[in-house]
């Protein structure tokens, strides 16, 4: 059984999210985005790609192409949570994932454009590999840390990641724009090295974590009674968690809030280039401030949460959110769009840390199904993001314009709001600071 409120094991718990943001942020967010649309653009010759005899626009299929990644997930976590927790599993399949996506942002090294299916391909298996271990890797919250220190450990965790995947991204840039002293044939080469990079980092890094998080039960035989056992505690997690109408709701809320904050953090940097005409070192600066920014709105709401509770804190950002998609559909420059990513930083590390916090203090206490229950709370964070980048890529294509599918961001952020009034509404936790 792990020590809960550890300083060693909690340190270790959070260095996972050095070890898996820079997947988040250079692979998912900023450099292969721009990389990914400027290599199929050059290898098609516009923004009209070729896949299994359809043309359709680049952005759109890459957006699509996500979405599969998640839903993927959505379908297989379920059952793994369940044997998870049954046998004794969380490490052994935070490990698994890791690796998976680790291999796949190194794969990353050998698409160019042209070979658009193997592209699309890694950028699936990484976001399988990334949101599959973020399911194991969040059930280990209320495992290493008491519900007074849910919000602190989570902020921290959050913070260490923005922190350490700035390191290797401001790394990556270097290589990139001095690539010809590095000795690459070209930029487009050093920036496949970059993806490289992640992987070697997400999964050196990782070891950290391997090392000092445990299970609390040994290991059983992966056969045809652990799978059943693992069915029948997935239904029971599930039957206990629908009774709780708290959580309900906030799951609902949840749904919406990652609808437009996911969807957002996913296509930032496509927005900038193809709307506004943002530059490529506009779009890396201000990639950097969002960073700098969601590292401290971590710490700051956390505190927040502390002294109003975790309803109030994100019910202030989830206002904050909808204010950035109205301004996001209008604004018309470069400086709009620096001045709407200081809020958008500000909250967006803010709303995933103190959303992770609240549920794991609704989770009840000394369960041993944290897997199984947190597999509900990504699974609800990954249909999110489905539904989201496939109606962003949807409205997009049909529209021809992103701007109206910042439009749509704004009303699941509205929703999310709604639902979360409800949810405060029906708080009846014993002493917990909600």
């Amino acid at each position: 059984m792990i020590e809960k409120n550890n300083r060693k094991v909690i340190n270790a718990w959070c260095s996972y999210d050095i070890a898996n943001s820079v997947y988040s942020l250079i692979v998912a967010s900023a450099l292969f985005p721009i990389y990914y649309q400027n290599v199929t653009a050059e290898a098609f010759g516009s923004g009209l790609v070729s896949l299994f005899g359809f043309q359709i626009k680049n952005t759109v299929i890459y957006d699509y192409a996500i979405a599969l990644g998640y839903a993927i997930v959505i379908l297989i976590t379920p059952l793994l949570s369940g044997i998870a927790d049954m046998g004794g599993y969380r490490k052994r399949f935070m490990v698994l994932f890791t690796t998976l996506g680790a291999a796949a942002c190194s794969g990353l090294y050998f698409f160019t454009g042209s070979n658009i299916g193997f592209g699309l391909l890694m950028t699936v298996l990484a976001v399988i590999g990334w949101a599959g271990a973020t399911v194991y890797y969040n059930s280990f919250l209320p495992i290493i840390a008491t519900n007074r220190l849910h919000n602190v450990v989570s902020a921290k965790g959050f913070a260490w990641g923005y922190l350490g995947s700035m390191v290797l991204f401001i790394l990556c840039i270097a290589i990139i724009y001095t690539w010809q002293f590095w000795g690459f044939g070209s930029e487009e080469a050093a920036y496949r090295f970059s993806f490289l990079l992640v992987g070697f980092w997400w999964i050196g890094i990782a070891l950290v974590a391997f090392k000092h998080l445990q299970e609390f039960k040994p290991k059983s035989k992966i056969d045809s009674e652990i799978l059943s056992k693992g069915f029948k505690e997935i239904a029971e997690v599930a039957k206990n968690l629908f009774r709780q109408r708290i959580m309900n709701l906030f799951l609902v809320s949840f749904l919406f809030l990652s609808m437009g904050v996911q969807t957002i953090i996913l296509v930032a940097t496509l927005f900038g280039s193809v709307e506004l005409h943002v530059g490529t070192i506009e779009l890396i600066i201000v990639i950097l401030l969002i960073q700098f920014l969601a590292m401290f709105g971590s710490v700051v709401f956390a505190r927040v949460s502390n002294r109003f509770g975790n309803f109030t804190s994100l019910l202030i950002m989830l206002s904050v959110w909808v204010a950035i998609c109205v301004a996001g559909y209008f604004i018309q420059n470069t400086v709009q769009f620096y001045i709407l990513a200081v809020f958008l930083g500000f909250v967006m590390g803010g709303i995933q840390s103190q959303a992770r916090s609240t549920y794991a203090m609704l989770i009840p206490e000394n369960t041993t199904d944290t897997a199984s229950y947190f597999s509900f709370y990504d699974i609800t964070e990954k249909i999110g993001i489905v539904i989201g980048m496939f109606g962003f890529g949807l409205i997009e294509q049909i529209s021809g314009s992103m701007r109206n599918s910042v439009a749509l961001l704004s009303v699941f952020f509205m929703i999310a709001f709604v639902a979360l009034v409800f949810a405060a509404g029906k708080r009846k936790l014993k002493g917990d600071n909600l």
